[in-house]
């Protein structure tokens, strides 16, 4: 038997033996099968057991390189344990059996990704060494052993000690074969390779040029047609590409192209003799032909030829080689599954290919995609890995191209805290360290052109002056000419034009250098208008362009500039032929721009803006036409619309305006139709409010006046609706009830419960601010309008949580007329608005310049009669004539609706002020209201009659820091005496108890609300208006987190409830609107600041008169009980202070 197994053993290796030679599958089996017959035959406690088990295991090894098959691995891994279990300490086959494990169980990591594998595997390759002394035979191979499974762990962890440390045994292992040793090839390059992943770590030039020379010299061993060759010219070639990417020099990548073409030459005739040359591509796809579904070397070879497809996309733009390139990414992915070690790497890839992707098509899904991936290769590159660095800064890329598409404040940010995170792991000495600084610093200077917040800015030009320090300007593209400061300008025209003269023609980025070169001398352009300044901008464009062929992915960017700096050379001199240039560059980048791709809202304004300059010039009317049919293409957006989309349908309607084009109307209800697409898309925090109040600037008002003037006054309604108080109207989606809608069966009822919990997230979740929260927020936000739109399509609800119809809207007016006062640029004009007919139009014979002036009046300290006059006779006149002729009865309700400036002005107090002529006050009770859907949801708000009514009361008389208020206590015992017998319950918080703990604390418990306070707005941080409490501010963004219970009535007894953002009045961000929309029906707030005395007198009055014939509080008495009480005191107080309060609401 003994002599029998022999055999076997010994068939079974030739047949090995034969394998490795020219690879016939069938050898390889019947060479298993013969060792598996040989191990039979060796039972335990057979002498040569352990040989027969390390043999089995080899060819098991060799058949899993081969097909891949994760079964033979493992057989192998568990047969080499039981051999070195045979082989105990002081064996002399032990050294192989350490040695033979190690390196199973690395193959095994490299598939699965399994981190005890490699671990184990680098314990027992030490283990090995220490059998290997210096000066042992074998100490070479244990040296270079035990660094491949470092380089390994290396790559999955990142470890930089364990790269350093490879290095090292690298360096000795080459020490002990020297010139002659038949692997002194080996070790060169893999001491080279090891240098190479040295200097993409931390960049120090001496380990670059060293790999260089080792490939070199490793080159100069094979004979030419040595298979290993191959490998040897790929590594040179790789190193040299990684040498020019940090220098630029266009020789270093002339020569590894051609070491590339020269290795694809001998890989051809490396066991694949078969192939015919055509193309680097063309033997990619030979290589993956050879390693089939279940060989382990077939992610590899799907990487390789992807990459190599990406690499011909770019050079040719051809938009197949992409496509292919991303499938064979993902097939790659597939291979890598969690755990395996080299899936950050396919993440990696399969996201910068779906990058170039977006850049060429402008696809959203692709962007979308790509930052998932990104924040799964960021995970799998913890904190301490080598490539965390490189994670950092592709998320915050990824993220920033989102924003600049879309506008969504939470990706910027996000951005930027990668970024800090990124420049953190690159400290002072680092090679990247000025990629990084600039990389934030252009984050930060896109933050400032949104926000507009100078520290932006100046953090940006100061992180760019220290990346200058450490090298030449890279193209850094920062406009530091916002802050308007000459000096700034003009320096940076001098960096950017000693970054052009460090990449010389042929440099790989000499294009960004020219365009950013371009790009600063047309801002100087503009900002001085000397005409040398802008026509070397254009030919700095027109060199850019020629570097930018057909296919090229930023060949359209180069299109867009140079036609726009055309047409500024046209405003300036009014040369035809230069527009007429413009127009085609613009047709030509428009070509690029397929409908789908998320640049083309932006060319289709740039081509129509362009002609429509033409038609200006030369009249002809098929140039208007076409302008106009170009707009019209932007009602087919599939996309998720950004802020690109937004900004074209506004240049429509202005255009349309312009000319007097009859799509005017069209191209405003475009616009608005986006604004609410694009405002859904952002999370309901005070960080976006700047987003929303840049989208809606004058639109909505714009839209009302091109309506009424077109005669289509229930649109100039929703017109105007939709695009005023967008943000409340966002917040008021999350509240949104279910209890009215019918919602039959199961799904439908999962779907509410789906609806509340997610919309319960959103509102809690508001300006809470932790590292990780944007994107769980965003992925919430998209959550949540996934749900509303699977809401949509339930029966009767297809209008559910969309921009309201007139005929709902109308509702507002059940109990009384509601006057939408408009200012426009275009005009001003008021609509009434009925119960039971059409809008009745009241023109304004007044500008919107003149009611900013007037507004300006009543903003000073003095409230003289002469301004209540003017806005009787220029504004309220005309409206209550034509209410009278409406058979509107005195005595009786109405609402005003101011929007723009309009906001400003106490519409409810205009009169003559002329002796035996009545003022509005003694024609109608006033009430306002920020929009008419605010109104009609709290008409929907039933008041349970039979319900308890609880009342708190909260003084603060003496705020930290702030000024005492002496009425205070006297006002709360006032409201006490007059109420504590009629509500259910009478609760008081004064002083040390008027907390903002104590104060929220209150209003979960009670519905009704007197509070007695400072009021502090806070005109440019609108959010950040507050009511003093005792321990500090209760903000209006802590009372949007509220989640109060049928709340009814709120009398706000302070100063400056009603004032907001100066700079967005029609978005109502103040303290009486942030009760309101947290569920007050009613509110009583102030116009302006309030005497303490006079509070004091005008709630004593008031509550005598919200008491019903019932004996119960009615909150819909709350105006006519304000209207009388101003009444009874006429007399004792001065009249800006009878006007100070107004009513909001029901």
């Amino acid at each position: 038997m003994a002599d029998n197994s022999r055999s076997l053993n010994n068939l079974a290796i030739s047949l090995r033996n034969r394998v490795r030679q020219w690879g016939v599958p069938s050898d390889l089996d019947e060479s298993v099968l013969l060792g598996q017959a040989a191990l039979i035959r060796r039972p335990p406690g057979h002498s040569k057991r352990s040989q027969s088990l390390n043999n089995l295991a080899v060819r098991l090894r060799d058949r899993f390189k081969q097909r891949g098959v994760p079964s033979d691995i493992d057989e192998s891994i568990e047969l080499h344990r039981a051999a070195l279990l045979l082989r105990p300490p002081g064996h002399s086959d032990r050294w192989w059996s350490l040695n033979n494990l190690a390196v199973g169980l690395a193959d095994r990591f490299s598939e699965r990704g399994v981190p005890s594998d490699i671990d184990e595997s680098i314990e027992l390759h030490r283990a090995a060494l220490l059998l290997c002394p210096p000066g042992h035979s074998d100490r070479s191979y244990s040296l270079n052993n035990l660094a491949a499974s470092l380089a390994d762990r290396f790559r999955q962890r990142g470890v930089p000690s364990d790269l350093d440390e490879r290095i090292e045994l690298d360096r000795e292992a080459l020490l002990l074969r020297p010139p002659g040793h038949s692997y002194r090839s080996q070790s060169l390059n893999n001491l080279a390779a090891s240098l190479a992943d040295r200097f993409k770590l931390r960049g120090v030039p001496s380990d670059i040029d060293e790999s260089i020379e080792l490939l070199r010299a490793a080159l100069l061993l094979p004979p030419p047609s040595h298979c290993d060759r191959s490998y040897s010219l790929n590594n040179l070639a790789a190193s040299l590409g990684h040498r020019f990417r940090q220098r630029g020099i266009p020789s270093d990548l002339d020569e590894s192209i051609e070491l590339h073409r020269a290795a694809l030459l001998l890989h051809s005739g490396c066991g694949a003799s078969r192939l015919t040359l055509m193309s680097a591509i063309e033997l990619h796809r030979a290589a993956l032909l050879l390693r089939p579904p279940g060989h382990s070397d077939r992610s590899l070879s799907l990487d390789n030829l992807a990459v190599g497809l990406g690499d011909r996309f770019k050079q040719r733009g051809a938009p197949s080689d992409l496509d292919e390139s991303i499938e064979l990414h993902r097939a790659a992915l597939l291979l890598r599954p969690p755990g395996h070690s080299d899936r950050s790497q396919s993440l990696n890839n399969l996201a910068a290919s779906l990058g170039d992707r977006f850049r060429q098509r402008g696809v959203p899904s692709d962007l979308d995609e790509r930052i998932e991936l990104d924040r799964e290769a960021l995970l799998l590159r913890p904190p301490g890995h080598s490539d965390r660095p490189e994670s950092l800064n592709n998320l915050a890329a990824s993220l920033e191209d989102r924003f600049m598409q879309r506008s969504i404040p939470s990706d910027l940010d996000e951005s930027i805290e990668l970024l800090r995170a990124a420049l953190l792991l690159r400290p002072p000495g680092h090679p990247d360290r000025s990629l990084s600084l600039d990389n934030l610093a252009l984050s930060l200077r896109d933050k400032f052109m949104q926000r507009g917040v100078p520290s932006d800015l100046d953090e940006s030009i100061e992180l760019h002056r220290e990346a200058l320090l450490i090298r030449p300007p890279g193209g850094s593209d920062r406009s530091i000419q916002e802050r308007g400061v000459p000096s700034d300008l003009d320096e940076s025209i001098e960096l950017h034009r000693e970054a052009l003269l460090l990449r010389p023609p042929g440099h790989y980025h000499r294009s960004y250098s020219l365009k950013n070169l371009a790009n600063s001398l047309a801002d100087r352009f503009r900002q001085r208008g000397v005409p040398s300044d802008l026509d070397e901008s254009i030919e700095l464009h027109r060199a850019a362009l020629s570097l930018r062929p057909p296919g090229h992915s930023d060949r359209s960017l180069s299109l867009d500039n140079l036609a726009l700096s055309l047409r500024d050379k046209f405003t300036q001199r009014g040369v035809p032929s230069d527009l007429d240039e413009c127009i085609e560059l613009h047709r030509a980048a428009l070509l690029l721009r397929p409908p789908g791709h998320s640049d083309r809202s932006h060319s289709l304004k740039n081509l129509a803006n362009s002609l429509a300059d033409k038609f200006k010039q030369r009249g002809v009317p098929s140039d208007l036409d076409e302008t106009f049919s170009l707009f019209l293409q932007l009602t087919h957006v599939s996309h998720a619309v950004s802020r690109a989309d937004l900004i074209a349908a506004k240049s429509w309607a202005t255009t349309a305006e312009e000319t007097n084009h009859s799509s005017a109307l069209l191209a405003y209800q475009t616009a608005l139709t986006f604004l609410d697409q694009h405002v859904n898309l952002l999370s309901s925090s005070s960080r976006h409010f700047d987003v929303v109040r840049m989208a809606t600037a004058s639109i909505a008002m714009d839209a009302f006046s091109c309506s009424v003037r077109h005669g289509a006054l229930t649109s100039a309604v929703e017109l105007v609706e939709q695009g005023r108080a967008v943000f409340w109207t966002r917040l008021a989606r999350l509240s949104s009830p279910f209890d009215g809608l019918s919602l039959p069966g199961d799904t439908s009822g999962t779907l509410a419960e789906e609806f509340k919990q997610l919309s319960f997230r959103l509102r809690t979740a508001f300006d809470q601010s932790t590292e990780d929260q944007p994107p769980q927020i965003r992925q919430l936000t998209i959550q949540w309008n996934d749900v509303v739109s699977r809401i949509r399509m339930l029966p009767d609800l297809s209008r559910f949580l969309l921009p309201p119809l007139f005929s709902d809207l109308q509702k507002a007016a059940e109990e009384g007329p509601v006057i939408i006062v408009n200012a426009s640029q275009y005009g001003c004009d008021a609509l009434i608005v009925l119960s039971d007919r059409d809008p009745v139009h009241v023109p304004i014979d007044i500008t919107q310049t003149e009611v900013s002036d007037l507004s300006s009046e009543f903003q000073s300290l003095s409230k003289e009669f002469a301004s209540f006059r003017k806005l009787w006779h220029n504004i309220v006149g005309p409206i209550v004539q034509a209410l009278g002729v409406l058979n509107v009865h005195s005595g009786s309700r109405i609402w005003w609706c101011p929007t723009a400036e309009f906001t400003l002005l106490p519409l409810h107090a205009a009169g003559p002020y002329e002796k035996k002529r009545d003022s509005l006050t003694h024609i109608y009770i006033s009430s306002y209201t920020p929009t008419l859907a605010t109104l009609v949801r709290a008409r929907q708000q039933v008041s349970r009659n039979v319900s308890p009514q609880h009342f708190v009361a909260i003084g603060q008389g003496q705020p930290e820091g702030g000024k005492p208020l002496e009425c205070v206590g006297p006002e709360l015992a006032v409201v006490a005496q007059r109420l504590t017998s009629v509500v259910s319950s009478f609760t008081q918080l004064e002083d040390s108890d008027a907390t903002v703990e104590g104060a929220f604390d209150a209003l979960n418990h009670n519905q009704w609300l007197h509070l007695a306070c400072h009021g502090m707005p806070n005109r440019q941080q609108p959010f950040e208006s507050s009511f003093a409490m005792r321990d500090g501010p209760l903000m209006i963004k802590d009372i949007i987190r509220s989640n109060w219970q049928n709340p009814q009535f709120a009398f706000l007894s302070a100063c400056h409830t009603t004032v907001g953002d100066e700079r967005s009045p029609d978005e109502s961000i103040h303290l009486a609107a942030a009760m309101q929309f947290s569920g007050f029906r009613s509110v009583i707030g102030s116009m302006w600041s309030v005497d303490d005395e006079v509070a004091r007198q005008v709630v004593s009055a008031f509550y005598d008169k919200l008491v019903d014939d019932s004996g119960r509080l009615d909150c819909t008495r709350a105006a006519v009980a304000l209207h009388k009480a101003v009444k009874k005191l006429r007399h004792n107080i001065p009249l800006e202070q009878q006007i100070v309060f107004v009513h909001i609401g029901v």
